[in-house]
């Protein structure tokens, strides 16, 4: 059956595991929230000049509804800042909204593990949708018939190349964050924007939004063993 006792230890494990380090961040960002930065620069303004200092100016800064819903979207060119970044004037603020335009900067610099991130979107999009359903449609028919067996198989195997171009995304996704957030606090200590304790604020609060990747990986990584282990059952 794919839900047994070690599909479910494993999916409670990632969970947990995913639900922890998602609090620490929270808790972090919350925690450097509270340091105000010395130069009274809000998170756009901090954007804004990190994209000037690079002489990138067809990127706009605007602001998205949510909490840590920051992103940079290549497609329209603009580094999406959530409100407690976009008007705040702080260290976490500075450390997102510096390691956003760390996106835009690979994105105008060709950076390669971007640009093959960038390529495989349109795939991952849809293997993400049908991936797990392949892969159970598969498995149960190679449990319930005879005669499926070889085709149940096939199906599995399809489903695993789906699920796995979800993992090899997640892995590419590692260096492109922590690309960005050594961009960002490079940027941060030689452009002076921040003191000695607001960096290593901004330090922190990056390493710990970078963990949450590494969590999303090693558990897709995790998922998709766990999977492959129905292609030695009878």
């Amino acid at each position: 059956m794919i839900f047994d006792t070690g599909y479910m230890v494993l999916a409670l494990a990632i969970m947990g595991v995913s639900w922890l380090v998602s609090q620490r961040l929270k808790s972090k960002f919350r925690q450097y929230s509270k340091l105000s930065l010395r130069n009274g620069m809000s998170g756009a303004e901090i954007a804004t000049k990190k994209l000037q200092d690079h002489g990138i100016y067809d990127v706009k800064v605007i602001s998205t509804p949510g909490m840590l819903t920051d992103h940079y979207n290549p497609t329209n060119k603009t580094v999406n800042l959530s409100e407690g970044v976009y008007n705040q004037r702080n260290a976490a603020a500075a450390a997102v909204a510096a390691h956003e335009v760390g996106h835009a900067v690979q994105h105008a610099t060709a950076y390669q593990w971007l640009t093959m991130r960038s390529k495989l979107v349109p795939m991952v999009s849809v293997a993400s949708k049908f991936s797990q359903w392949v892969i159970i449609g598969g498995i149960m028919m190679m449990a319930t018939t005879a005669t499926g067996g070889g085709i149940g198989q096939n199906i599995l195997i399809a489903g695993l190349i789906l699920f796995g171009l979800g993992t090899l995304f997640s892995f590419i996704t590692l260096p492109v964050e922590y690309d960005a957030s050594n961009r960002a606090l490079a940027w941060l200590k030689n452009k002076n924007m921040v003191s000695q304790q607001e960096y290593a604020g901004a330090k922190d609060a990056l390493k710990w939004a970078a963990r949450t990747y590494v969590v999303a990986a090693l558990g897709s990584l995790a998922t998709l063993l766990y999977y492959m282990r129905y292609l030695n059952r009878d």
